[in-house]
């Protein structure tokens, strides 16, 4: 009998490695914008995520199986690939394009926008269910957004048209991503970061060459490591427990994180709309949370891996390596089956409504 799943410590994990992924990524707008002072776009974009790959390698190098790529079934080769290009390569050129037109509070505060992306994709695209409740909230978000743009100048709202594709961008990336299987988090980051990162630089060299001191090389290299690197390596793990969606629901505490440093490192100030428009994403942000699901639904038999504990009730294999309240990785068999419970659109359960 299949155990109801609750938001219980088997869900808060991948709530707080979410929430977690917010906080550091939100930090890296300010600190991008004051290295755009001295380091040019295409070059900034790739030593970000040349940093991301360097950080994360350590991690992906202890996982198993970093070599595999070559051996990934094709629809994982190409959601990698979507991944890559779209969260890799465009997303950042896009955002930085934004951070160059407007202030970087305001900036994260658009940055919500990628929970807007993330569900109307998953939803159209991959198969992922929202209900009517989690589409007021998105609504409410995507309000937020208009306002802040009709907050800025016309530089501002370039700005917000910018780091909009950014958003799509990361829309499309984010709902790849969760659905790679076959290599770990940290595995996905460091490729993303080590092609995303190279094409990039690369980009940046032909076009205008390379002129950037070696102390802006240094620390855009660690903002890289830590505020892109561990952050991605947390939010895919977490959404292949929750869903991109929902996922994105507490990644949506980024901007806050982000205006909060802007505030106190780069001394900007903050305006009404800002602050009407971030009550506004979090009323939003509570009605995505209380939106629920659940129905009766068939598994296919599936051989995949991911990062998973025998106590969530879908994981029901033995072996001797792992306790079962304790998290672990490695390649497994889910046999087919047949329930209904209340779920979210996790690794296994992306299916038709």
């Amino acid at each position: 009998m299949y155990r109801l799943i609750v938001l219980d410590k088997t869900r808060m994990y991948p709530i707080a490695l979410a929430v977690l992924s917010a906080a550091l990524f939100g930090a890296a707008a300010p600190f991008s914008k004051v290295l755009l002072h001295s380091v040019g776009t295409f070059h900034l974009a790739g030593l970000l995520y040349l940093g991301a790959a360097v950080g994360i390698a350590p991690i992906a190098i202890k996982d198993r199986n970093l070599i595999r790529l070559r051996q990934m079934n094709g629809k994982n080769r190409l959601r990698l690939a979507g991944a890559i290009i779209f969260g890799g390569i465009l997303a950042p050129v896009f955002l930085l394009i934004g951070l160059k037109l407007a202030s970087a509070a305001s900036v994260s505060m658009w940055l919500p926008l990628e929970l807007v992306a993330t569900a109307i994709l998953g939803r159209l695209l991959f198969e992922e269910h929202l209900g009517l409740i989690g589409w007021f909230g998105l609504t409410g978000v995507m309000i937020a957004g208009i306002l802040l743009g009709l907050g800025e100048s016309n530089a501002g709202l370039k700005a917000g048209i910018y780091v909009s594709l950014a958003c799509l961008c990361w829309g499309f990336d984010n709902n790849f991503t969760v659905l790679i299987d076959e290599i770990s988090p940290s595995q996905i980051t460091f490729w993303k970061g080590l092609a995303a990162g190279l094409f990039n630089l690369l980009l940046g060299i032909v076009a205008v060459g390379f002129n950037v001191e070696l102390g802006s090389i240094g620390i855009s290299l660690l903002v890289g490591a830590l505020f892109y690197g561990v952050s991605i390596m947390l939010y895919i793990t977490a959404a292949q427990s929750i869903g991109p969606t929902r996922g994105q629901m507490f990644f949506a505490a980024a901007p806050f994180f982000g205006v909060l440093i802007s505030v106190m490192i780069l001394k900007e100030s903050l305006n009404v709309i800002q602050l009407l428009s971030a009550l506004l994403i979090l009323a939003s942000l509570v009605l995505v949370f209380f939106d629920k699901h659940g129905h009766f639904h068939p598994h296919a038999a599936l051989v995949h891996m991911h990062r998973h504990r025998h106590d969530d009730g879908h994981h029901d294999h033995v072996h001797q390596e792992a306790a079962p309240d304790v998290r672990h990785s490695h390649k497994h068999v889910h046999n087919a089956a047949e329930h209904s419970h209340s779920h979210l659109p996790d690794i296994h359960h992306r299916h038709d409504h």
